[in-house]
Order: structure tokens, then C-alpha cells, then sequence
């Protein structure tokens, strides 16, 4: 009961409650009210959630079948770096671990033969090495000590050696040079460098010395590795031992031409004594060797050497004691890659992207091939690139397989039934709303081609309302894009914009035919009716403000989107990153070169200048209103800044609107550490707010 003070009466208590109940009613109302005026972000993907994610990749299934070792990478916001571990779960998703966890990285994970042992990589004592854990006591052992990077780890059929590929530099020097004598004491600037290989500049890595990659073995418990390649030629990739464990086959150029033949390279074997015997002498590209288990065959990927942009990667097998040669593939219309041989020798597993996702297959050597899994994808965090990886041991598959609102996790298939095995990143997107992302099928205005395409609306989208919309084109131009998860496209979505991206002719997963259909057209008229036929028809599904339309693209990306405001001016604002402007200057100025003019130009720059001139965006500067962003990296080899600069200066030139954002330290990958990712978004973001 209540103890009233005397002059209180139950209707003035009556009175007060309500008081206070309108008022608590008032400030709930009002709470609301403010809470709606504010940005929903808390539950919309927010930049600083990039820092967040995590993605799973390179799954390596255990010789029994039952368990898969995976890398996960996570993010680290203090140093602005990504993490890899090594963790492993059974292939029913039961008892997930870590293997190796911390700020280190571990990462190329192989199993032994009998799976008692993992060989993998780290750089836990300072330098990156070769490990081995024994995966009964989880002793681990240092194997290496050497100054280069290891890389293609490959454990020899008795377990009892592993192979890898490792850079030689090459010694002296091209010139004798007589300086005088440097007094004591004396600080003189730094010693000259020389340069006199074709190939002499990579992205990433900046200019390089003069070295080429080696095959070495060593053995599992330890000891000095030994060099089995030798002279100046590059044997890289993966490498595959012969059944006996007395060869390791390889893919390089061995010839004294090989820096000018970008489509140039056969298989060969050496054995323990350094003894190279050459096993393929097609023209074009051999390479990614696998020998068949009952070591009668040996199974590798291969190209022809036409002088296109694009061509169909082929499953070929080889007897490795006759003269038996065969294209398993040669009726199917794609690139194959990744492949795996079965336990009884008698078929591989392989993949390929299908119209923007990748799928798993299976051939037998009679060409008769089969799907096993489809929808791969999500192995990229930034754009939604069609990425992915699977591995496969006694008949069970591992693979990386993201959704639209996830990144990539772990799936396994065995007899046929598919299970997600990891979830890592439920804890932060498991409470978001995410954009959703739909198809749309059109055809371009130009000629009819059928193209696809994405769209991602919104979170809490209305279809009755209208919405800016953003084009985003994918690089390359030969890659293609999916419905996967995209931390960058999503973040434009939960700002309130529509983004729209397709896969225009010449990109990836619709065949040699599509993929070939810019050759010596890229960017033009072309491709450019494909994105405007796109934006015309999400225009027509009647949510988009045809006033409020922008436009964006990295690198391959980043020249159409240049290209395009030359040709129009319904944008209100252009993103341009990482692009080409000035086609004669860019292949006398990139690592690329070497390549991309044979491949991607009727011929040299100073024979074919009107070719040039005319697919480059700086020939249509003259035209452009459209207020630019430009933005790539400093330290860009592929794309160097100098292209960025050129039209930065014609538009200024032009008072044209326009502000050129430079990404210090960053090769062309500006997104490639977290920060660089949210800077790249955050400013695109604000320059189309501004617009």
C-alpha cells in the first residue's frame, strides 16, 4: 500500500501519473523523432566495418578426406595490415581451430602425402620460410634460411623432400666503371643503378633486379636446400613430382627470346641431378603440370599463341611414355584452370567462371565432363570480382563460396552433399542490413549483344521512390564481375545510392567469341553502349532520378569511365581511378608493356599513332563537362600517375571541375590495406555528395 503524505489525494495521484506518463510518451515520441532524422548507419555496412571482415581461402582437403586446412585473413586495424592464419575444421564443420594464430603470417598450407605432416609458409622468424608441423603433437619445424621468398611448395610422393621455387639475383654488373676514391668521411650520394633487361619493373615491387626464379629441393627434416635449375631463365609456377619422386615438372621459356614471348612457354622435368628434359614444344603457353597418381599421364593447361587479347585456357593430358596427346576441353567454350587430378587416374577436376560465378567440374579422359558445384565465388572483399578456389582429396571437395551479403567461406562436397563449414563473418554482418543485390539481362544499343548485369539497392529500398544511381565497371578489361559480396559497392548502397555494374562485351565467363569482341576496341563506342544500354534500362524500372546519375571504375574501369564522359554528359560527377588517358604514353611507361602491345595493338605505338590516339580518353578531353575525381596511387607501375596527371592538367586547362586524389606509397592496388579501401570509398562518396 502507499504511505501519502496527508494533503495528497488519490486524484491528485491519478493526475501525477498521467503527468508523467504523457511526458515519458512525449520524450519516447521525440527520442523516435531524432532517431529517424539521423543516418541509419548502425545497422547499415559502415566504412569502419571494412576493418572488420574476414575471408577464407586457399582450401586444402587432408588425404583421408576428413578434415580441410584453410587461411583466414582478418584485418588489423592498429597497423593497418591483413592477417593470415592457418585453421582447420572436419569436413562436416565440426571442431573448427586455429593451426597457427597471431599477428605473423601463415599461409600456402600442403599436406603430406599421408597427411602426418603440413608444410606452409611464414615469416614468424622475421623472414619468410619454409615450415613443417607434425600434426600428431603439433611439434613444428624450421626448415630454411634463406633470403628470398618461397613460393609453389610442393612435398615430393614419399614425404621425405619438398620442393619450391625461390629468386636467384643475378651477379655483376654490366659495366666496369673506374670512380675516383670516396675520401673518409665523405657522403656521397647513392650508387647508380643499371637497367638493362626488357622486363625491368613490375607494380608493387617497383624497378627490379636483375634475378629469375629457381627450382630448389630440401629435404622434410631439414638440411640445406639444393638448386636444381639453373641459367637465366624463369621456372616458375607449380610444380609437380613424377610418380617415382626422382622428377619435378615445371612450366617455363627457355628460350634466349622468352622476355618478348608473353605467350611462350612448355613443360620440362629436372630430376635430383639437374637434368632438364623438355615434355611439351606446342606454341603458346604450357604450364600448371599435374602427374596423374598411377604416374602415366601428366595433365597441364594450355594456350595458343595468336596475338589476341583473350584466349580459352584448355585441360590437356599427355602420356608421359608415349606420344598420346589430347584436348579435354576443346568443345567447351571457356578457360579452365585449377585442376586435380582423381585417386584412380582416371579423370580431373577443374574449374571455370560461367557468366559471372565459377563452377567446379569434372571431365574423365574420354571428354565427357559433369558439373559438381556451382556459385562459386566471394574471394575478393573490395569489388565483386568472380574469384574463387577449391582443392579436392579422396573425392571430397573444399571450396571458397561467398553469398551476396557475405564474403567467402569454407564449403565442402562429399557424395555429392554441399555444407558451409565456416561463418566468419556472421558476428559483424550476422545484425546489417545489407543492399540487395538482383540481375538484370539487356541488349546494347549498338548491335543487340545480350549483356548482364547487377544492381544493389539500397537498404530499406522503396520502389516507389527515386533514387541516385551509380555505374561502376570492372577492370581488366578480360575479368568479370558476380553477384558477391562487395564491402565497397555496398557502402555506396547504404549511403542511399542504387549501383549498377554489368559485364560488358569482353569480359570473362560468356566465352571466347564475347570476350574477344573489344579486341583492338578498347575503350570505344563499344563498350560504352553496353553501360549506357544498362543505365537506360534501370531507368526504365522506374526507382532511378534520371538528374542524379554518376559514374565510376578502377583501372580497365577507370578508362571507360574517362572514355564515357567524353562521349556524354549525363553525369553529374565521374570517379576515375587508376586509368589509362594517353594509350601511346601508357605502354612506354608501364611494367605491362611487354605484353599488352603485341596482344592489345595492331602494332607498335609509333606505327599505329591514330589507333592509339583514337581509344584513348584524352583524344575526347575537348568534350568533357563532367566534374572528375581522379584518384590512383602513387607508386602505380601499371597505370602510372603520369596518366592521372595528363588529365588532371587537360581539364584544368579546360576549367573543367576537377580534383585529383593521390594514394601515397600505393601501387595499383589503392585498395589493397584497409585504410587505403575506406579512403578510396569515403572520397568517391564525397565528391558525388558535393554533386
Amino acid at each position: 500500500m502507499f504511505n501519502l503524505p496527508q494533503r495528497i489525494t488519490f486524484k491528485m495521484l491519478r493526475h501525477t501519473l498521467a503527468v508523467s506518463l504523457t511526458a515519458s510518451l512525449v520524450m519516447l515520441s521525440s527520442a523516435e523523432a531524432l532517431a529517424n532524422t539521423l543516418p541509419k548507419t548502425a545497422k547499415h555496412f559502415e566504412s569502419e566495418d571494412i576493418f572488420n571482415l574476414e575471408l577464407a581461402g586457399s582450401p586444402k582437403v587432408s588425404p583421408d578426406g576428413k578434415q580441410v586446412v584453410y587461411v583466414r585473413q582478418s584485418n588489423d586495424i592498429m597497423t593497418d595490415g591483413t592477417n593470415s592464419n592457418i585453421w582447420i575444421v572436419d569436413v562436416n564443420g565440426k571442431k573448427h581451430r586455429p593451426l597457427f594464430s597471431g599477428k605473423k603470417q601463415f599461409y600456402a598450407p600442403v599436406w603430406s602425402p599421408s597427411g602426418d605432416r603440413l608444410a606452409y609458409i611464414s615469416n614468424t622468424d622475421g623472414r619468410t620460410q619454409l615450415y613443417v608441423r607434425w600434426m600428431d603433437t603439433g611439434q613444428t619445424a624450421l626448415l630454411t634460411n634463406v633470403q628470398s621468398s618461397i613460393r609453389n611448395i610442393s612435398w615430393s610422393p614419399n614425404g621425405e623432400h619438398i620442393a619450391f621455387t625461390m629468386s636467384v639475383k643475378e651477379l655483376g654488373q654490366p659495366l666496369t666503371v673506374k670512380m675516383p676514391k670516396k675520401p673518409k668521411g665523405a657522403k656521397w650520394s647513392p650508387k647508380v643503378t643499371y637497367v638493362t633487361k626488357a622486363k625491368y619493373q613490375a607494380d608493387g615491387a617497383g624497378i627490379l633486379e636483375p634475378a629469375y626464379t629457381h627450382i630448389f629441393v630440401v629435404p622434410a627434416l631439414g638440411g640445406t636446400p639444393r638448386q636444381l635449375t639453373s641459367d637465366n631463365y624463369n621456372h616458375s609456377g607449380s610444380l609437380a613430382w613424377g610418380k617415382d619422386g626422382q622428377s619435378i615438372y615445371f612450366s617455363a621459356n627457355r628460350s634466349d627470346n622468352w622476355e618478348y614471348e608473353s605467350r611462350e612457354s612448355d613443360i620440362f622435368s629436372v630430376n635430383m641431378n639437374g637434368d632438364i628434359k623438355q615434355i611439351t614444344s606446342k606454341p603458346g603457353t604450357e604450364s600448371s603440370p599435374k602427374v596423374s597418381p598411377d604416374g602415366k599421364y601428366i595433365a597441364y593447361i594450355s594456350t595458343d599463341n595468336k596475338k589476341l587479347a583473350y584466349r580459352n585456357r584448355h585441360l590437356m593430358i599427355k602420356s608421359l611414355s608415349g606420344n598420346m596427346q589430347t584436348n579435354l576441353s576443346k568443345d567447351i567454350d571457356n578457360s579452365l584452370s585449377n585442376i586435380h587430378w582423381n585417386n584412380k587416374s582416371s579423370g580431373l577436376y577443374y574449374q571455370m567462371a560461367e557468366r559471372g560465378m565459377i563452377t567446379i567440374g569434372f571431365t574423365n579422359l574420354k571428354s565427357e565432363h559433369s558439373k559438381l558445384v556451382e556459385g562459386l565465388g566471394g574471394s575478393t572483399l573490395g569489388r565483386p570480382y568472380t574469384f574463387a578456389s577449391f582443392d579436392v582429396n579422396n573425392n571430397v571437395l573444399a571450396y571458397t563460396k561467398g553469398k551476396t551479403d557475405r564474403p567467402a567461406d569454407i564449403y565442402t562436397n562429399k557424395q555429392g552433399v554441399n555444407t558451409q563449414v565456416t561463418y566468419l563473418n556472421e558476428d559483424i554482418l550476422g545484425h546489417k542490413v545489407l543492399g540487395k543485390v538482383s540481375e538484370i539481362i539487356y541488349k546494347s544499343s549498338i548491335d543487340g549483344e545480350e549483356i548482364q548485369g547487377w544492381y544493389i539497392t539500397p537498404p530499406d529500398f522503396d520502389p516507389k521512390k527515386k533514387y541516385p544511381l551509380i555505374l561502376e565497371i570492372h577492370g581488366g578489361p578480360h575479368l568479370s564481375y558476380g553477384p558477391h559480396f562487395t564491402a565497397e559497392l555496398q557502402r555506396f548502397a547504404a549511403e542511399g545510392y542504387v549501383v549498377f555494374y554489368d559485364n560488358h562485351r569482353g569480359s570473362t565467363s560468356y566465352g571466347e567469341r564475347f570476350a574477344l569482341l573489344l579486341q583492338n576496341k578498347y575503350s570505344s563506342k563499344y563498350d560504352f553502349a553496353d553501360h549506357m544500354s544498362g543505365v537506360d534500362a534501370m531507368i526504365d524500372k522506374g526507382f532511378i532520378d534520371q538528374d542524379k546519375l554518376y559514374i565510376a571504375g578502377g583501372s580497365a574501369g577507370g578508362i571507360a569511365s574517362a572514355y564515357a564522359i567524353g562521349l556524354t554528359d549525363r553525369f553529374k560527377a565521374a570517379a576515375v581511378a587508376k586509368p589509362v588517358i594517353n594509350w601511346i604514353s601508357k605502354v612506354l611507361t608501364a611494367d605491362s608493356y611487354l605484353g599488352q602491345i603485341p596482344n592489345q595493338f595492331p602494332g607498335m605505338p609509333w606505327d599505329n599513332f591514330e589507333h592509339y590516339w583514337k581509344r584513348s580518353p584524352l583524344s575526347l578531353v575537348g568534350n568533357v563537362t563532367t566534374p572528375t575525381m581522379l584518384i590512383t596511387g602513387e607508386a602505380d607501375r601499371r597505370t602510372p600517375t603520369s596518366e592521372t596527371e595528363q588529365f588532371y592538367q587537360a581539364l584544368k586547362l579546360r576549367k573543367i571541375e576537377t580534383i585529383m586524389v593521390r594514394v601515397p606509397g600505393s601501387p595499383h592496388g589503392i585498395a589493397g590495406k584497409p585504410s587505403r579501401m575506406i579512403a578510396k570509398i569515403e572520397n568517391i562518396l564525397a565528391w558525388f555528395n558535393t554533386h
